[in-house]
């Protein structure tokens, strides 16, 4: 079934992004396993978490970048930068200063990949700040 909330044209990424806390106090774990990326494109992809898990009207309606500390982007957390894909796929890990735990836990929000990099702050201008210039949103789903 073709979802109708895609826009036409853009690659149909699939996959799994696993999030990983043992306590409060721990590192949070992040391991992304994408498919479905343009497969001769190295296109570096940014993603980010966004405030909502709202899915209503496809990735638009995720609102902007998680920043409960209202922070400059890429101080956001969540904010996890710029990926590569290598035949269509981005499989990578890190570790990130969001938390599954507490006031600030990310679980309801959502994870939004960008059809562009993120400039991570230097574009010289508001958006760079905010949201790092990474462009339309390519895929998301809710954490």
């Amino acid at each position: 079934k073709v979802n109708k909330l895609l826009s036409p044209g853009l690659p149909c990424v699939y996959g799994h992004v696993f999030f990983k806390q043992s306590g409060p106090k721990e590192k949070l774990s992040v391991t992304f396993k994408l498919y479905g990326l343009p497969v001769y494109s190295q296109q570096p992809r940014a993603m980010h978490i966004h405030e909502y898990g709202d899915l209503s009207k496809g990735c638009g309606s995720t609102g902007g970048h998680y920043n409960p500390l209202s922070v400059n982007h890429p101080q956001h957390p969540g904010d996890f930068g710029n990926f590569v894909p290598v035949n269509g796929k981005i499989r990578q890990s890190l570790n990130s200063s969001a938390t599954l735990f507490g006031r600030l836990s990310i679980i309801g929000r959502s994870v939004v990949i960008h059809a562009g990099e993120d400039d991570l702050g230097r574009g010289g201008n508001v958006e760079s700040l905010l949201n790092g210039n990474a462009g339309r949103r390519l895929a998301c789903c809710v954490i």
